[in-house]
């Protein structure tokens, strides 16, 4: 046997995969929205930090507050003067109660052919596919078409102010040369049958609102009448929003894909009332059905002070979220289903996005997802909720959700966000490293 024959064999992105994202999920990073509550993403960052290191790349944590890191890394392309492209993950997760879990959160096991814990689709998973493909890449000399600017970043999960917005606002040159990016939430499957998957790409995402309603009343003993108690004039206007279900109003990425389903199931669809045939895509449907009119959703009431005392102030929290483009009238609207004499503050206010499903970075998508999967179909769509997207928005860089998954035809996928038993198939972390290495060799 010579010495080449006994040398260990390079690991490739599809054997290191699995074993990243058990390592990423085992350091906690919960954030809580309160940097005092929450575990940071620092050491997560080093982690990533070092991986990248390892294989020749020069990463670079910048701290918005102590523990809230982020990492970047230039990975130089063939072709420097074509603008470039950001790929982009971030590291913090929602907070998770182990008691309600089959298996401890942050333990990151592998069982019954998923890893489970904590950030498995939201969105350690992506952190890792990327962090294989490049090492790969680095480990065996390939150089990418154009510069990639690699990202992984904190605090995601709050709106990114200690994250995206912190490095615009304070580091605007890592963008330089940046006009398109990828991250999460898309690239995913939904079976229709055993030989036919859509493949959802996000190409918009709703806007993102937080509004504080307060109402300011004469406090007064609680065995008396009280005609002007703040409580019952905020419950009253909360209960009407939580009620209210807005006009259904399809933007072009929703009819797009509508459109395609429409085909794919063989189907009319009223587009008038599309939700008849929304119910039929299984349970997708929570997301889809979320995009074609405004949401607002009442998350928090806080009043009073003790049980006898009226209290002189009240206020709630509104999850709001607009479709793109037409947040002006949707806050319109909500003024008067609230009603007058109650205050409305902007907590935190983020617009939607939207663009077109085409050109060059989506027939590389649609492309490498058919390689992989001859039963693959690419749709776009619109995400319910939000992700770091938005930030770059601001920057004008036009951003695509891409982190590619083939999934069991069984697994509610969308219950998975945010919610207990978080798992992701060990054979769609695999099955995603090879589409997002042919993909990323096309851009």
């Amino acid at each position: 046997m010579t010495d080449t024959d006994s040398q260990t064999p390079v690991p490739t992105a599809a054997d290191e995969v699995v074993e990243l994202c058990r390592d990423l999920i085992r350091i906690d990073t919960t954030n809580t929205g309160d940097t005092n509550t929450s575990a940071g993403e620092r050491t997560a960052a080093e982690y990533v930090a070092a991986k990248l290191a390892e294989v020749g790349l020069e990463p670079k944590i910048y701290e918005s507050a102590p523990g809230r890191a982020t990492v970047v890394a230039r990975y130089e392309g063939a072709d420097s003067s074509r603008p470039a492209l950001l790929l982009h993950g971030h590291l913090d997760v929602v907070p998770a109660d182990a008691s309600e879990w089959s298996v401890h959160p942050f333990s990151g096991e592998e069982k019954d052919g998923y890893i489970w814990g904590r950030g498995a689709v939201d969105m350690k998973d992506f952190d890792a596919m990327l962090l294989a493909v490049v090492r790969q890449w680095k480990r065996e000399g390939r150089v990418p078409p154009r510069d990639f600017v690699l990202m992984f970043l904190a605090d995601e999960e709050a709106a990114g102010g200690y994250g995206a917005h912190f490095m615009i606002d304070e580091h605007r040159e890592v963008f330089d040369g940046v006009t398109e990016a990828v991250g999460e939430v898309g690239g995913f499957s939904v079976s229709v049958n055993n030989d036919l998957r859509l493949y959802m790409i996000e190409t918009a995402e709703k806007g993102l609102d937080w509004l504080r309603l307060t109402v300011n009343s004469r406090p007064g003993h609680g065995s008396m009448i009280h005609d002007d108690n703040a409580v019952t004039q905020l419950s009253e206007a909360v209960a009407r929003v939580g009620r209210h279900r807005f006009p259904i109003e399809l933007t072009p990425t929703v009819r797009a894909f509508l459109e395609e389903v429409a085909e794919v199931l063989d189907i009319e669809i009223d587009y008038d009332n599309p939700e008849a045939a929304i119910a039929k895509l299984g349970p997708i449907a929570r997301i889809i059905g979320a995009t074609i009119r405004h949401t607002a959703n009442p998350t928090r009431l806080e009043a009073g002070y003790k049980e006898n005392v009226i209290p002189g102030k009240a206020t709630a929290t509104i999850d709001c979220r607009p479709l793109p483009g037409r947040t002006e009238e949707f806050l319109a609207q909500l003024r008067e289903i609230i009603g007058p004499d109650i205050e409305i503050e902007h907590v935190h206010q983020q617009p939607g996005l939207e663009t077109t499903f085409d050109g060059q970075l989506v027939d590389a998508m649609a492309e490498s997802l058919r390689h992989f999967d001859p039963g693959a179909r690419p749709v776009p769509y619109m995400l319910s909720g939000g992700t770091d997207a938005k930030a770059f928005h601001r920057l004008g860089i036009r951003g695509f959700g891409f982190a590619p998954l083939k999934l069991p035809a069984d697994l509610d996928f969308s219950a998975l966000f945010h919610g207990i038993d978080e798992r992701v198939p060990t054979d769609g972390l695999r099955f995603g490293v090879r589409v997002l290495d042919r993909f990323l060799s096309q851009t």
